[in-house]
């Protein structure tokens, strides 16, 4: 389903030259002020600021034109430009404390390089929750899932500037709500409280949403809500903050409804007993509900308890998606798809939080897995050989069958050679007939692995549509009920033929194939693929830092992913994969090659059966922390 679109977007405007600067602390943080009645959609910051403009506080302003009131005043032609310095800042005093959903800031044209958003109860002491080193200025959402973040104040400190003028703010909004309190009487006790899924589709639509206090009238539209990704066995589940008695539920729908699911209670968030699902009838009704996903609405299911249920947390299991065509193809279904999650009961406690988020590793690096290749042909005991129609099927459009021959996978004077091979028609394989015919190998059920320093000496070969590629993928793609991209996939290297250039990307949940989080880097001093160069990526639990011949081309944290762009899936195992593809969706989005073959054009292929593409491999290293 379309990505929720809560928060508007200004366009940039041109710095207007400094006629004065103040510099120090603007305005005094006022007394507590408890905000005025809010919706789920309520900017907090402009409510505090409405209600009492001393809640803002700032470390200068340019002029009296760019005052930092002018951040929150809900007006996207007014702004707050600091004083000309790095370490401007600036903060809302919100009122009272809050759970934070999201902040969203609005750059003018000077905007942050690097900048941090932080949260405080106090006023004096200071959690990030979203580090930005590499901001390109224009509209951010930073969303806060899954981190604990509540707080009475929120701040923006500048690092970098990226221009030579102050931070320029047009909007600073701010987002979240109360958490429900323990209650003695019935009431929504999952209300601003953390929610939880096995996976869920990208940033702005995480299980957070689910408990934000908000849905639609009809039931239709792209507001906020959990969506999952595209599987049947997903859930959503609520911590409460403390064991409950729960009497009944609701479920507000979006159209991408469930025609079966459980609702099930645990104590630890882990073992669950069941305590509601639908009747056959209800199944059946719901299943024939079939609308084009154009005219579909959502339900609205109130569960009244056959009798009350104890429990600290409470979860909603899919069982079967809603079909929006008859006969329905995969394509035709999506995931599950929740504007709200509400629990009626007593007991509960606003103490629920988020756990913490884990840390970097301690210890040195040491190999925990090395080849380079000097036996007399591939040491199998460390790899295993893919092949098309049994490992794998056909993906991307590609030209080649993957095969298991010495004509397309040998070692050579200390060297992997991966080589194309041409035949017109001569390859059977997985129910098709294929032209070419290149080798693929990789580490799974022989080294799989979490974390680590991955690093290879390779030397590509040029020619358009040739696509050598070095990368992770997770050890669960496999699994029907994870699949690619919940998977996960770390492209260390790929390049499609360009001799100058190679690229890094990441691919996820929310940030898969055209949409990854990627980064193309150059080489320096006239480099080219066809020389020897070491590709790396550094793989910790808090990012993944990509490296060409030592220096950094791309860092990508979970924090900034999680909080801009979807899931962060990579805290299992991935193994190590080596190949070299002919064509398909990625060359051919670059060279617009549809003749002889998909991105492949006939200079490559007559390279190919002259003999001439091949990878090399010198070495592959994994590192580990021990």
């Amino acid at each position: 389903m379309p990505s929720p679109t809560r928060i508007p977007r200004t366009v940039l405007a041109a710095l207007a030259a400094a006629a004065l600067l103040t510099s120090g602390t603007i305005l005094a943080a006022p007394p507590s002020t408890a905000a005025t009645a809010v919706t789920w959609d309520t900017d907090r910051a402009n409510t505090a600021y409405a209600a009492n403009p001393n809640a803002v506080t700032a470390s200068g302003y340019e002029n009296g034109g760019t005052t930092p009131g002018m951040a929150f005043d809900g007006n996207g032609a007014t702004r707050w430009s600091s004083n000309f310095a790095d370490d401007a800042w600036i903060q809302i005093d919100l009122g009272t404390t809050i759970r934070i959903d999201s902040v969203a800031l609005d750059w003018e044209a000077a905007y942050g390089r690097k900048y941090v958003l932080e949260a405080s109860k106090n006023g004096t002491d200071w959690t990030p929750f979203y580090t930005e080193t590499a901001g390109t200025g224009g509209s951010v959402t930073a969303h806060t899932y899954p981190q604990e973040v509540t707080g009475r104040y929120v701040r923006m400190r500048g690092i970098q500037r990226a221009t030579p003028y102050g931070y320029s703010l047009w909007n600073f909004k701010v987002y979240g709500g109360e958490p429900a309190p323990a209650s003695s009487t019935v009431t929504n006790l999952a209300l601003n409280h953390p929610a939880y899924s096995n996976y869920y589709q990208h940033a702005g639509n995480s299980p957070a949403f689910a408990t934000d206090g908000g849905w639609p009238a009809d039931l239709k539209g792209d507001y906020t809500r959990w969506s999952s990704d595209w599987n049947a066995d997903r859930w959503i589940s609520v911590d409460l903050g403390a064991t409950s008695t729960i009497s009944s539920v609701d479920l507000y729908w979006e159209s991408a409804y469930a025609v079966d699911y459980l609702l099930q209670v645990s104590d630890d968030n882990v073992n669950w007993r069941t305590v509601y699902e639908p009747s056959a009838a209800d199944i059946a009704a719901r299943r024939a509900n079939v609308v084009s996903p154009s005219d579909a609405s959502g339900l609205h299911d109130t569960v009244t308890l056959s009798s009350p249920a104890t429990g600290r947390y409470v979860r909603m299991l899919g069982k079967e998606r809603r079909s929006f065509y008859n006969p329905a193809p995969a394509t035709a279904q999506f995931g599950y798809s929740l504007y709200e999650f509400q629990v009626w009961g007593t007991g509960g406690s606003a103490s629920a939080a988020y756990p913490a988020l884990p840390g970097d590793q301690s210890g040195t690096y040491q190999t925990t897995f090395f080849d380079d290749f000097t036996g007399s042909s591939l040491d199998r005991s460390k790899w295993r050989v893919v092949r098309t129609g049994t490992e794998m099927g056909s993906v991307n459009g590609e030209a080649q069958a993957y095969v298991d021959s010495p004509d397309n996978i040998q070692t050579q004077n200390g060297e992997l050679l991966l080589k194309a091979k041409y035949c017109k028609g001569c390859t059977q394989a997985g129910g098709g007939t294929y032209d070419f015919t290149s080798g693929r190998i990789d580490t799974n059920t022989h080294f799989d692995f979490t974390y680590g320093r991955v690093s290879a000496r390779m030397k590509l070969p040029v020619g358009d549509g040739f696509w050598p590629a070095f990368w992770l993928l997770g050890s669960n793609v496999d699994d029907t009920s994870v699949s690619w991209p919940a998977s996960g996939e770390t492209d260390i290297m790929e390049n499609i033929g360009y001799p100058t250039w190679t690229s890094t990307s990441l691919h996820g949940p929310g940030y898969s194939a055209d949409g990854n989080i990627g980064a193309r880097q150059t080489f320096p001093n006239g480099g080219t693929i066809d020389q020897w160069h070491t590709y790396a990526v550094e793989w910790t639990p808090t990012a993944m830092r990509f490296y060409v011949d030592d220096t950094l081309v791309q860092e990508t944290t979970r924090n900034v992913l999680e909080s801009t762009r979807g899931q962060w899936v990579y805290n299992h195992n991935q193994y190590v994969i080596l190949n070299l593809a002919l064509g398909g969706a990625y060359p051919a989005g670059w060279n617009q090659v549809t003749t002889p073959y998909w991105g492949l054009p006939q200079s490559s292929v007559d390279k190919i059966a002259a003999g001439g593409a091949q990878a090399e491999v010198d070495w592959v290293r994994v590192e580990q922390k021990k």
